[in-house]
């Protein structure tokens, strides 16, 4: 039932006008798109062709991750939910899922294994200072499939109120 509901929701939200504008507003405004393609000239010239670099690291957060979370995050807010749960491995998605949680409003919870967060500290800090309470997956190896295993079941016991914010390892 949680997955055809999801289904629905995103059918219909697809082609509503209200949504495709919220969501290009806050690509615009909040996360810094479009982007700048940069020619790369003197690469360009060593390979004899024009190489264009798409400038995805100068979006809000620094990576293309919150181009993803933008559109999930208002599905879920949309949909009635209240929490956000989502996984990260090095932080860069539990990041921007903190950020558009923070932005919209909604409870946040990262799953990220315990040995990623031992590695990557500053993103655990990033991912509290947004407000996400980071729970470490203490299971199998305790990095992103420990995360992932554990996100998945916290979604599954809450799935009425929560929404699991998918990220791109998964």
């Amino acid at each position: 039932v949680p997955l055809q509901a999801l289904e629905d929701a995103f059918l219909r939200t697809r082609e509503d006008p209200f949504f495709q504008r919220e969501l290009a507003a806050e690509l615009l405004h909040y996360s810094g798109r479009p982007t700048p393609l940069y020619h790369a000239e003197r690469l360009s010239r060593h390979l004899g062709f024009t190489v264009l670099l798409k400038r995805e690291d100068l979006n809000h957060l620094g990576a293309h991750k919150l181009n993803n979370c933008l559109g999930q995050a208002l599905l879920a807010r949309r949909m009635g939910k209240q929490r956000i749960i989502a996984e990260t491995g090095a932080g860069q998605h539990g990041t921007a899922t903190a950020a558009v949680a923070a932005r919209l409003g909604l409870a946040c919870e990262i799953h990220m294994g315990a040995e990623d967060m031992r590695r990557q500290r500053p993103n655990v800090l990033r991912m509290e200072l947004l407000g996400a309470r980071v729970v470490p997956a203490e299971s199998g190896d305790r990095t992103l499939t420990a995360a992932v295993d554990e996100a998945i079941g916290a979604w599954v016991a809450d799935c009425e109120q929560a929404f699991y914010l998918l990220g791109s390892a998964v």
